[in-house]
């Protein structure tokens, strides 16, 4: 069946625009989440772990095996003669039972504590995926910010080359307004080649991120209010992060799996008892040289108790326990440095949420100094009260101002996911709560 030209145009248009359509946070995370390597290597070590707990509980329950074997023997004998061939038959059914084995015991406990420490890894790694999809996108949006404010920088300096050549030339204005004019624009189209470049990196990074080529970002809406600030205080946000932060929860679980390798190192000295049962059935239809000629066929069932206590080791057992303890040390310390660390790094980030804001502030209050310092320049510049370079400086630093506080939003948003981050409570939730800045 062939479709006419015409539906197929639109098809293809509505592909296409579906294809270009600016994305939000929202719709970008799943793709990341599907994309991204770390996220995925974190999961497949979660489902290692719950494996290898599952196999660690396999030393407290039953196990039996089935064995089976079949021979044949030649027997001559002299006095009395005999000549026997004998072939022979058994089959096996052996079952076990730990009662007592407690090294099995602390092994499933240190599995299940590897599932919790498996978990907390990839709580990091999707934490960590959700910050650098944050930033990426961010970082897409800054550089056309600033791209856009270079070219309209360009804009207002040709037009003020255009208006100090054509003053030249009716002789109101020198050689040198339009020697300034053009000098500022070419270093403005100069920037304009680094911003373009600058753009171009950071918008394959983020295509990178979420495997899919050509991705447009949603960009703020204008005018942009910035999110509250997060609830609590400067210590309360440490305090959770001493607790809370995935790296904190590693460090307490590995101290708890070093505690649990001493205990299982102190098992050395403790005896094991296992439950014992089988039944066999041997069959020699030949007989046997006691008995040759006779057919025999037994079953043989038995039950019992399997004792084993150690005796001596050669002090393996006590070395291996001095071992552990030292690592149980190590593992605390690791666990004392993590929250330092964590608490620090949510200092920080509460503190960089307050700078940033405080700075978008003073540059709103720069942004409309400026636009009116430049207003006052154009209007000196036509009464003959301002130069061509005053106008220039002016524009350059409204331009200036404009960048300066769209990339200070951007901080201030990717440093609220920061704080979250570095106190362990980031979820996919506080990523899609941005949308609501985003334009629609």
């Amino acid at each position: 069946m062939l479709l006419s030209p015409r539906p197929l145009a639109a098809a293809l248009l509505l592909c296409w625009a579906a294809l270009t359509q600016a994305q939000n946070l929202s719709e970008l995370a799943p793709l990341a989440r599907a994309h991204d390597a770390a996220l995925q290597a974190a999961q497949a070590q979660w489902q290692a772990a719950q494996s290898r707990a599952q196999q660690a509980q396999a030393g407290l329950l039953p196990s039996a095996a089935l064995t089976g074997s079949a021979g044949y023997a030649r027997t001559d004998v002299s006095r009395p003669p005999i000549d026997l061939h004998a072939p022979t038959q058994s089959l096996a059914v052996q079952a076990s039972q730990p009662l007592y084995r407690p090294a099995n015991r602390i092994t499933l406990q240190q599995a299940e504590r590897g599932v919790e420490l498996a978990r907390a890894q990839l709580d990091a790694a999707e934490q960590d995926l959700l910050v650098r999809l944050g930033q990426r996108y961010f970082d897409v949006l800054g550089a056309q910010d600033t791209l856009q404010a270079l070219r309209a920088q360009k804009k207002a300096v040709q037009e003020q080359l255009a208006a100090a050549q054509r003053n030249f030339e009716v002789g109101t204005a020198t050689i040198t307004d339009a020697r300034e004019a053009q000098a500022r624009h070419d270093l403005v189209q100069a920037q304009e080649l680094a911003a373009q470049n600058e753009w171009q990196v950071r918008q394959l990074a983020l295509d990178d991120l979420v495997g899919r080529a050509g991705v447009q970002p949603t960009p703020l809406a204008s005018p942009t209010p910035l999110p509250p600030l997060p609830a609590g205080t400067l210590q309360e946000w440490a305090d959770r992060a001493e607790t809370q932060q995935p790296l904190v929860r590693q460090a307490l679980l590995a101290v708890d799996v070093a505690r649990l390798e001493t205990a299982k190192a102190e098992t050395g000295h403790l005896p094991t008892l296992d439950l014992q049962a089988g039944y066999a059935l041997q069959r020699q239809p030949n007989g046997s040289v006691t008995a040759p000629g006779i057919h025999s066929h037994a079953n043989v069932a038995s039950v019992g108790l399997a004792l084993n206590l150690p005796l001596f080791a050669g002090f393996a057992v006590q070395n291996r326990v001095r071992e552990t303890l030292s690592l149980q040390e190590r593992a605390q310390a690791d666990l004392d440095n993590a929250r330092r660390s964590a608490a620090q790094a949510a200092r920080s980030a509460f503190l960089g949420v307050q700078s940033g804001r405080a700075q978008v502030q003073a540059l709103q209050a720069a942004e409309a100094s400026s636009q009116l310092a430049l207003q006052a320049n154009l209007l000196g510049y036509e009464a003959g009260m301002r130069v061509n370079i005053d106008v220039l400086n002016a524009q350059s630093q409204l331009y200036q101002t404009q960048r300066d506080l769209a990339l200070a939003r951007y901080q201030v948003l990717v440093g609220t996911l920061r704080l979250k981050q570095a106190a362990g409570t980031l979820e996919l939730q506080d990523v899609q709560a941005l949308d609501s800045l985003l334009a629609r």
